[in-house]
């Protein structure tokens, strides 16, 4: 595909359901695609053996490759140019969860989330729960960007963050909130830790609130990922 633009949505994917994960990775691509008219929209999950080396054959000399990921660390950065290294014009963009649009895109879904429930911004607080890292600053880091950025267009409450892998935990930080809150996962999909613990953290803390599906499904995201796309070229 010479004179075909092409882009590849990289994302970690579920070591347990490789195939699921790879599946639901597709669909995603192919809605960034319908926002990228002219261009070949690929799909890989790094947990699926040999997935990665199959897109790239298919994806030209200089993909543009976005991870699918909410933080930056090792595998948007050394894991996932290392594995580029049979691709080495592929441009990588930044992960989805420093995109300068998304908090934006969550302060009106928030908006709309809070207005459905019949309160007001100034009344309700929000949890953000993400993955955190026993072993690595970046993950809380780049959530607590995103939380402050948050924070400049949604006039609420509070805003408090809790962690799956490191403190605050889940259940200690969502304690407290009153039913008057929402829990936004400030994660790229419905796998793994978004099934099992971040659900237990909340039970365990009582949380009363409303509990939202992970900020990587909003609706509005494909066309994020494809306007990041479509400029990087």
């Amino acid at each position: 595909m010479p004179d075909t633009p092409t882009a590849l949505i990289v994302s970690h994917g579920q070591p347990s359901e490789p195939d699921v994960a790879e599946a639901e990775l597709a669909r995603f691509a192919a809605q960034v695609a319908g926002h990228l008219p002219g261009w070949h929209v690929g799909a890989a999950t790094l947990a699926q053996p040999g997935a990665l080396d199959r897109a790239l054959a298919g994806a030209g000399a200089v993909p543009v490759v976005y991870p699918l990921f909410m933080t930056e660390g090792w595998f948007t950065g050394e894991n996932l140019r290392k594995r580029l290294s049979v691709a080495p014009q592929a441009r990588v963009l930044r992960p989805l969860g420093v995109s300068p649009e998304l908090p934006a895109l969550a302060a009106a879904l928030l908006d709309e989330e809070i207005a459905q429930a019949g309160w007001v911004p100034d009344e309700t607080r929000l949890f953000i729960a993400a993955h955190g890292s026993g072993r690595s600053p970046n993950s809380a880091r780049d959530t607590r960007a995103f939380a402050e950025a948050l924070a400049r267009h949604i006039p609420l409450a509070e805003i408090r963050l809790g962690f799956v892998e490191e403190a605050p935990f889940v259940a200690e930080a969502a304690t407290g909130m009153g039913a008057q809150s929402i829990c936004l996962p400030f994660f790229a999909a419905a796998r793994g830790h978004v099934l099992d613990d971040l659900p237990e953290g909340l039970d365990a803390a009582g949380f009363e609130g409303l509990r939202l599906a992970p900020l990587g499904l909003a609706p509005a995201v494909p066309a994020l990922v494809a306007r990041a796309i479509a400029a990087a070229r």
